[in-house]
């Protein structure tokens, strides 16, 4: 029972999690309107003489957004997307496969957890550590953009779950004890994610910060170093050690074969590298001490 209770909330939060993927990136409330279909929006815009949506405030494009407003019985998730065939009741336009897709995912990883750990605090930081994960991984791979109020948010919210639930390693405690500073608890666990946020994302910051000076170009995102320390917040510094890790190869190795699939070039094209990252952390935390520790030995 306590299964298919966590199963239909994940349902229900991936749902508000489609409304933060489309709307945080484009800086607009997720509070109000209501949800709306962006190919009625679209040709609204159309309409009225504007050609892409960029060109209108966040202001007048939420005047639009209520013309197209969706209604309840058309915004279940899942049921709607089944029973309208994955199409739009008033325009016909195909809603994307990011909708359905978002929802069941977080709904397996709230299932998972509440599985694996019962209904506890333990499975609560998970789900919002997974919440906020899909919600990263889909905003960066639709438009190259890490939201502060996931990556930066999910920081503050890790750090606050440090206090309920102790944040696995014990490394930088064992590294201040040999100073002869004692950081047992509370305090240990909000040390280990506080620097288990701030050292990892400081590393791959610092690695950004020369490639970009050595080769006069980006190599990586601030986002990128953000949601990492969002990750260390809830998993320590071993976990976001392994996100890296994994997300640098799957990024290397995916981007690499997507690359030369497409005929792209690859000195150019942007690679989603949250997306790999959000991936990484998701299988880190599924994982839990069996991944890392396997990694450590």
């Amino acid at each position: 029972m306590e299964v298919i209770l966590a199963l239909l909330f994940g349902l229900l939060l991936g749902s508000f999690l489609n409304v933060c993927i489309y709307r945080w990136p484009r800086d607009l409330s997720v509070v109000e309107p209501r949800s709306f279909c962006p190919s009625c929006l679209e040709a609204l815009l159309e309409k009225y003489g504007f050609a892409e949506e960029e060109h209108v405030s966040p202001a007048d494009l939420s005047v639009w957004m209520r013309d197209s407003q969706i209604a309840w019985y058309d915004n279940i998730p899942l049921v709607s997307y089944v029973l309208l065939r994955g199409k739009c009741r008033h325009c016909n336009a195909a809603i994307g496969w990011r909708y359905p897709l978002v929802e069941l995912l977080t709904a397996a990883c709230f299932a998972w957890f509440v599985w694996h750990f019962g209904l506890s605090l333990m499975a609560l930081k998970f789900c919002v550590l997974s919440a906020l994960l899909v919600g990263l991984i889909f905003s960066d791979l639709e438009t190259l953009l890490l939201p502060d109020e996931m990556t930066i948010g999910g920081f503050f919210i890790g750090l606050a779950f440090s206090f309920l639930v102790p944040v696995p390693g014990g490394i930088f405690s064992a590294i201040f004890s040999l100073f002869g500073l004692s950081l047992a608890g509370r305090l240990g666990s909000f040390v280990e994610a506080l620097l288990g946020g701030l050292v990892p994302s400081g590393a791959i910051w610092f690695g950004g910060w020369l490639f970009e000076k050595l080769r006069a170009k980006e190599g990586l995102g601030l986002g990128d170093v953000k949601m990492l320390a969002m990750v260390g917040a809830f998993l320590g510094v071993q976990g976001a050690l392994l996100t890296v890790i994994l997300g640098s190869v799957a990024g290397s190795v995916i981007g690499i074969i997507y690359i030369k699939a497409t005929g792209k070039d690859a000195s150019s094209y942007p690679l989603p590298f949250g997306t790999f990252l959000g991936a990484a952390a998701l299988v880190s935390a599924v994982t839990g001490d069996t991944l890392t520790g396997w990694f450590g030995q």
